[in-house]
């Protein structure tokens, strides 16, 4: 089975969406672009569409998935929200939704315990995609949609990734252009005692500050080291290139076999050099993160160097999944 990539554009868009949605209904699994990285979509209530996408991915069964509602109406039916946190998680759904943030919360019999990875607790999302939430608005349903790559890999930033990744594991992958915030979405539980950060990602926590009280993820699930939303494991999002990170502002020495990950500068003496943000902007450096390191990993080096970003804002996110890269 080879993918095929549907264009959604002009005369053949709607021929598109009917195939990905077909698709859907019968329990398959299709690649879908978001606003974060592109997803390897499935019906979140489909225990067997959910399967498809760990097998796909080659993903273990312990580490759960995120649920894209199609409309708020829907994080009702998925969740049990205790009445102390309700305000709270509205106050959150109308700021952010639809938008990067993710909500960890206590779910409802309907999502297998394959999708919660067994928790008592589902992650919600509600995409700003436009085709994503076209996609979901025909289907009706939740869909469960991780990272569309191999568990474990560089998360893709389009179409193309996606085909390099997965092309011969799914049978759709639908266009959209390169992802805008190029990260994945920002993951909180709310708690009584206030937003608990599972992953950082494009909401900040000094925008989540201005809800509730911060703090950092903690507890027996943490303490176990068993992820309770994605995102959450030691090594993740690796190139196969080893990789290794340097301080803000410093430069490592040139070598003609490694390549240099750097966030401002353009540095010489490099094998293969991608610059992030050549104007220093947290939000540019971010959507080129995950593209720059694939070209990295492509590009035959014996190492990759990574410089980190300003440690502040979105800075954490994108230090975050590059810890997890270097991670051995």
């Amino acid at each position: 089975m080879a993918a095929r990539i549907l264009l959604a554009e002009g005369a053949g868009r709607e021929t598109s969406l009917r195939a990905v949605c077909k698709e859907l209904e019968l329990g398959g699994i299709v690649a879908l672009p978001t606003e974060t990285v592109y997803g390897l979509a499935g019906d979140a209530l489909n225990a067997e569409a959910a399967a498809r996408i760990f097998e796909a991915k080659e993903r273990p069964f312990f580490d759960p998935l995120i649920c894209h509602i199609p409309d708020l109406d829907w994080l009702e039916r998925i969740t049990a929200v205790p009445l102390a946190l309700q305000p709270l998680v509205a106050r959150l759904a109308t700021s952010f939704w639809p938008g990067p943030l993710t909500l960890v919360l206590p779910k409802r019999t309907c999502i297998p315990d394959l999708v919660s990875s067994g928790l008592p607790t589902v992650a919600v999302r509600w995409s700003a995609h436009p085709l994503f939430q076209e996609v979901l608005t025909r289907f009706n349903r939740p869909l469960a949609a991780p990272s569309a790559n191999k568990f474990g890999r560089i998360s893709p930033t389009t179409a193309a990734h996606v085909f390099e990744e997965l092309g011969g594991r799914i049978p759709l992958i639908l266009e959209g252009g390169p992802a805008l915030h190029g990260l994945e979405s920002t993951i909180v539980a709310p708690t009584e005692r206030g937003l608990r950060i599972l992953r950082s990602g494009p909401i900040t926590q000094e925008q989540l500050e201005a809800y509730a009280p911060v703090y950092k993820n903690e507890g027996p699930l943490a303490e176990e080291g068993r992820p309770e939303a994605p995102g959450q494991l030691k090594s993740h999002y690796a190139p196969r290139t080893p990789l290794f990170l340097f301080a803000t502002g410093e430069t490592p020495p040139p070598e003609e076999r490694a390549g240099l990950l750097a966030w401002q500068n353009s540095p010489l003496g490099f094998g293969a050099l991608e610059v992030l943000s050549p104007s220093g902007e947290l939000r540019e450096g971010a959507a080129r993160l995950f593209a720059a390191l694939r070209r990295l990993d492509e590009a035959g080096m014996d190492r990759i160097y990574a410089e980190l970003a300003p440690p502040l804002g979105l800075g954490i996110a994108i230090n975050d999944r590059l810890q997890r890269a270097a991670a051995r």
